[in-house]
């Protein structure tokens, strides 16, 4: 691999086919869709219609009119139902009970909007609306009847299943090798720790999600961790870093929180080991910071220079680069989604992404040692500056590449909304849907994004490569191409892509967070720019949905 093609990713998806440097298949019907149940639902029954009879209407004609159906409409009532499919909208079932005479339905939206219509009797109307922000909003349904003079009204209280991005300074939570957020001691074999998350380090007490670096360290066998919310969930078979005897692995993890407030942290090894959970963001459902993707633009590279001085970034050292305003990151961009990567290291060390004009946290985002090129995800702050800052951990000099993949800012409209999560796809898994077997070496496997998802900007997921024979990088891009030319003979092959997602050397494990959008046509594609083939497992966790 040559020093060119080190770096850059961060995407994201769900399913399809695959190839081997040629065109993909697609599966067949319905092997890989992610059915979307509903994420929320609302009910206000017909109990608790409001009714208001309107006395000054029962004169003249309309009197006349009240006489021939009857009672005055005595049972004109409302029942409604919500249900909630995406992070920012809502559809909105109603069953009317009503006399046989002209009925005027009018919705209130809460948020300024509303939405009117025209029925006649007992009716079942349907209405949906996507909302701009997250929040809560007053949902109410008024029905009036102008004959008999009678209005009914019912509604309830809507609050998005989506929520917004707050940055956070990095912080360190966990830390069972010194005893913060926990009593010291390793994490046993197959053993759990939990880490405090609402009301601490400032985070509100409504917290949905939370971003952590999560480090491993001190491992004596192979084995995985997998993070997942606390009481309320059952721990889930994906996992989110993997580690082999000796390592330091770090990963970035968006979790939601547990209703207790906490998040679990299980080692899936058979040896004790030490965890490290840094935070920098969370997401709630109050107005903050929504999610941008972007085309991974690279803005520092200390090989050739860029974004900072040309040469290794010295022992010990700091360089601040200028983040916001530049390359499609706006000027009041609150955070941003990184992938950073590190080659050519002389030593072992480790680096902290920070922002800019802050000290340097004790947190640390990838861990590496002498000669390896690792990459991992970042959300990190951006500073007053505008600016970011990386330091050098290690006692000798090294290489950095830094790619921005997405922001937040105060106009993004992108809510995230958490999935499962679930395993997407194992090529390991002869007994999975995946008829396709391992990642062949320059080759690809394509992925159709959930087609289910609504208004999906970008997906979260975890990407691991393993069963590795030989030093490569993975690449994670759109097709440019449909699947209606993707799927036929002869179908062009997509261009290679040179940026990497997560590199690997022989017989590693490596695990990245990916979180990008699908293309214009919805469909990723994955590819091994190693020699040699390689397994591909993708967990999903989530979406940033603008609807």
């Amino acid at each position: 691999m040559t020093a060119a093609l080190v770096a850059t990713g961060l995407v994201s998806i769900p399913s399809m086919a695959s190839a081997a440097g040629g065109p993909a298949t697609p599966a067949a019907a319905g092997e890989s869709k992610t059915e979307r149940a509903a994420v929320q639902t609302w009910h206000s029954p017909a109990e608790r219609t409001v009714r208001t009879v309107q006395s000054e209407s029962t004169s003249g004609a309309v009197a006349a009119e009240a006489a021939r159906v009857g009672e005055g409409n005595p049972n004109l009532a409302i029942s409604l139902g919500g249900v909630s499919y995406s992070a920012l909208g809502l559809e909105l079932n109603t069953k009317i009970t009503s006399v046989d005479v002209a009925l005027e339905v009018a919705v209130d939206w809460g948020d300024g909007k509303t939405e009117k219509l025209s029925v006649k009797g007992s009716a079942e109307p349907v209405f949906a609306h996507n909302y701009a922000e997250v929040g809560e909003y007053q949902v109410s349904v008024t029905v009036t009847d102008a004959v008999n003079g009678v209005v009914a009204e019912n509604g309830f209280m809507y609050l998005t299943p989506g929520s917004d991005f707050t940055p956070h300074a990095p912080t360190r939570l966990l830390d069972t090798r010194d005893g913060t957020g926990v009593k010291a001691g390793k994490v046993a074999a197959r053993g759990t720790t939990r880490v405090k998350i609402a009301e601490n380090a400032q985070i509100p007490a409504d917290v949905r999600a939370v971003v952590l670096n999560v480090t491993v360290t001190s491992t004596t066998t192979d084995g995985h961790v997998t993070v997942f919310p606390g009481k309320g969930s059952t721990q889930p078979i994906t996992s989110n870093l993997n580690y082999t005897a000796g390592q330091s692995v770090p990963n970035l993890v968006i979790v939601p929180v547990g209703t207790d407030g906490y998040v679990e942290l299980f080692n899936g090894g058979w040896g004790a080991v030490d965890l490290i959970a840094d935070v920098t963001g969370y997401f709630t459902r109050s107005s903050s910071s929504g999610y941008t993707p972007m085309t991974p633009a690279r803005f520092v590279d200390t090989r050739a220079g860029l974004g900072t001085a040309k040469g290794q970034l010295a022992s010990r050292s700091t360089f601040s680069t200028q983040i916001s305003g530049l390359k499609g990151v706006p000027a009041g961009a609150t955070a941003v989604a990184l992938n950073v990567t590190v080659t050519n290291p002389k030593q072992a060390g480790h680096l902290s992404v920070y922002p800019g004009g802050n000290q340097t946290p004790t947190a640390s985002n990838l861990n590496f040692t002498a000669g390896e090129t690792v990459a991992n995800a970042v959300i990190v702050p951006v500073g007053p500056d505008g600016k970011i800052s990386v330091f050098n951990g290690a006692w000798a000099g090294t290489d950095v590449v830094v790619d921005v993949v997405g922001h937040y800012a105060k106009d993004g409209k992108a809510a995230y909304l958490p999935y499962g999560p679930h395993r997407m796809l194992d090529t390991r898994d002869p007994g999975s849907w995946w008829p396709g077997g391992r990642l062949p070496a320059r080759g690809y496997i394509s992925r159709w994004v959930n087609p289910e998802a609504r208004g999906g900007e970008a997906y979260v997921l975890n990407t691991t490569v393993t069963n590795t024979t030989e030093a490569g990088f993975l690449s994670v891009a759109p097709s440019p191409f449909p699947w209606l030319v993707n799927d036929q003979p002869g179908a062009p092959v997509p261009p290679r892509p040179d940026a990497s997602t997560l590199n690997w050397t022989a017989g590693k494990t490596v695990p990245n967070l990916v979180q990008a959008n699908g293309g214009e046509h919805g469909i990723i594609n994955f590819w091994n720019q190693g020699w040699k083939d390689a397994d591909l497992i993708i967990d999903v966790f989530g979406a940033y949905e603008t609807y």
